[in-house]
């Protein structure tokens, strides 16, 4: 009887339509979520109990969301006077609107069950970023999905959802209310909204330990919008901290080897003198091939047995090959980020999307400048995207990007094929070595990505619908045609050549950090000065460079959090990284991670295992973590990622 009187009162209140909108909205976010369910289910480890935590949790965040959502149209029907609302010209605007609506809930349950699948996630950062940069995005998608067919079925679908839903939105119409009647429905209303604003965020619905789980029962919207006003996460208002006195020490016992001193002129904590003079320095020039998305799993020298990366194969037998690397993010700018500047994965951005704080900072770059290298940045795609022709332009580096390579044989969104890129850079290296340069690169590619399309008439390549088997291929292949070309060059025995993926081809697993989604290849190759040999010792992407450039016994200034880890014990070695809103340390087959909340937890990892084990807390290995983080982001802040720095600590 009660719910028949409630939904009398409903339907001769302005606010039904709304009602129904809320209802149609949820609907679609329920359907989408056990969409997803059934797609997650081999990441599940309890399936049934998940898919009732997911649904229940879920609906709870569906409601949340549906609060903020139609808040501006809930104050527009309280707002809009009656002679108004009853008008002609309003009903056809509010049916128009509701019909778009309705097609934009729907498109997007389409939309985030793609993300899903590409993602492993609810929309992050990364969706907030891809509509940055809507032109490559927006061609991407379309050519990597069926978008065309998603539409017109979404679009047959809202017209008989709308359809059903135009006898109570006319009715909603026809209400008559005065001001007075509709305040206590809105007003109700505002203080849910407030309710809501004031007591739930995105951790409110990490209630299980699989990571899956939880990202089932968020709201793929509001994790949208939570990641767009918190992109540039506060370190410390958000994450596990200590004292700045006892992190900056711990960072400085972390960051000594045999071979440095630290500097005590300089403002900055981390800075500190290398010394590599226990032989004459080697100026060889410094290549190296970053490869986008390469992970370890696909390269026949670190195991895999479908033979996709022959060429790669062959020059890691002749040189010296790190078995136990890691990437420390998941995307481009956080590889590009830990290679060029050996800067730690810190919550929210890479440092190549901080405007204001990236410029004029400690790379790579500064290093070989100063002694007399000239840094290039070569990438195949426009430099505008993530920042990159900014970042690396302001930091030492000239850059070269699509805009300068002429004629390419081949391209897509993302930029010119492989072949293209490598040819180019070849001859900017020709020119270089023309003018008496030395040579100091970071290439990087784009075609081992969606949609995946390459240059017609490639054996075993498809130029299209090959996937990311094919995108492997071709990366490999590429490599092989520069090699081919570079073999014969003046200066390609004085050269170190280096490649690397700059992350893993898709982070998938119930786990916070998937640890083994990280794993990369990483080979220095240069026959003429080192020896070929297989080192496992734990090196991620910061490691890169001041591991090589104690190969080359050059002596330098730094403040990078990157090591050499060839020098003093390798089981003091570590592995820093970051997925979505958490941050983690590796050491010792122990994953300490920070999250949210100031929330924290150890987990058990043997390398070349797919299980991660929650385990008892280590604190002193969390207190180095929260270190070295809080530290990198105070240093970022401060303007004091830098050897000459002068600002606060």
């Amino acid at each position: 009887m009660k719910y028949k009187v409630l939904l009398e009162i409903l339907r001769n209140s302005r606010f039904y339509p709304l009602f129904w909108l809320a209802a149609i909205y949820v609907l679609v976010s329920g359907v989408t979520r056990v969409a997803l369910y059934i797609h997650s289910l081999p990441e599940l480890d309890a399936p049934l109990q998940q898919f009732l935590m997911a649904m229940s949790v879920g609906l709870f965040y569906d409601l949340v969301t549906c609060l903020y959502l139609f808040a501006f149209y809930a104050l527009y029907l309280f707002l809009i006077p009656q002679r108004w609302y009853q008008s002609i010209w309003h009903k056809r605007f509010i049916v128009l609107a509701s019909l778009v609506g309705i097609f934009s809930l729907m498109y997007l349950g389409v939309v985030e069950y793609f993300f899903f699948d590409e993602f492993d996630s609810r929309f992050n950062f990364v969706a907030v970023s891809y509509l940055i940069y809507p032109h490559e995005v927006f061609i991407n998608i379309w050519e990597s999905y069926p978008v065309a067919m998603a539409l017109t079925l979404t679009a047959i679908t809202s017209l008989l959802l709308m359809r059903v839903f135009y006898k109570p939105l006319c009715a909603g119409l026809q209400a008559q209310q005065s001001i007075r009647q509709r305040a206590i429905p809105f007003a109700m209303f505002v203080v849910a909204l407030l309710a809501a604003f004031g007591s739930v965020d995105i951790t409110s619905g990490r209630v299980s330990t699989n990571r899956v789980a939880n990202e089932l029962a968020v709201n793929g919207l509001y994790s949208f919008f939570y990641e767009l006003f918190h992109n540039d996460l506060d370190y410390n208002q958000y994450y596990m901290t200590l004292d700045n006195k006892d992190s900056i020490e711990r960072v400085r016992r972390l960051l000594a080897q045999p071979n440095t001193t630290f500097i005590k002129t300089v403002n900055s904590p981390t800075a500190r003198h290398v010394n590599n003079d226990d032989s004459a320095p080697q100026k060889l020039n410094v290549i190296m091939l970053v490869e986008e998305s390469l992970g370890a799993e696909f390269v026949g020298a670190y195991g895999d047995k479908r033979g996709l990366t022959p060429n790669i194969d062959r020059l890691a037998k002749q040189s010296v090959k790190f078995s136990n690397a890691f990437a420390t993010g998941t995307r481009t700018a956080r590889g590009l980020e830990a290679i060029s500047s050996s800067f730690p994965p810190i919550p929210g951005e890479s440092i190549l999307k901080r405007p204001g704080y990236n410029e004029n900072i400690f790379t790579w770059a500064q290093v070989m400048n100063n002694n007399d290298y000239s840094s290039t940045f070569i990438y195949g795609g426009y430099g505008t995207f993530d920042g990159m022709n900014h970042f690396f332009g302001n930091n030492g580096f000239r850059t070269i990007d699509r805009n300068e390579i002429e004629n390419p044989k081949y391209e897509n969104i993302w930029g010119v094929s492989d072949e293209d890129l490598m040819q180019h850079a070849i001859k900017v290296f020709d020119e270089q070595y023309a003018r008496g340069e030395k040579i100091f690169s970071i290439v990087m590619s784009t075609s081992n990505h969606k949609p995946f399309t390459f240059p017609e008439s490639i054996p075993g390549i498809h130029a299209e619908g090959g996937g990311r088997l094919d995108g492997v291929r071709y990366a490999d292949y590429a490599i092989g045609q520069f090699f081919e070309q570079v073999r014969n060059r003046p200066y390609f025995d004085d050269t170190v050549f280096i490649i690397v993926g700059d992350h893993g081809a898709r982070v998938y697993g119930k786990e916070n950090i998937p640890m083994w989604t990280y794993e990369l290849p990483l080979i220095f190759y240069s026959p003429k000065h080192l020896a070929a040999t297989e080192i496992d010792n734990l090196i991620s992407q910061i490691d890169i460079m001041p591991t090589l450039l104690g190969l080359l016994h050059i002596s330098y200034d730094t403040v990078a959090f990157g090591r050499d880890v060839l020098q003093g014990n390798p089981a003091h070695n570590y592995v820093l990284l970051s997925h979505n809103r958490d941050v983690a340390l590796y050491h010792g087959e122990e994953l300490h991670e920070l999250g949210l909340q100031k929330t924290s937890q150890t987990v058990h990892y043997v390398k070349g295992s797919s299980e991660q084990k929650r385990m008892a807390t280590n604190d002193n290995a969390l207190k180095n973590a929260a270190s070295i983080f809080q530290t990198a982001y105070n240093m970022l802040i401060n303007h004091n990622y830098r050897v000459d720095s002068g600002g606060d600590i």
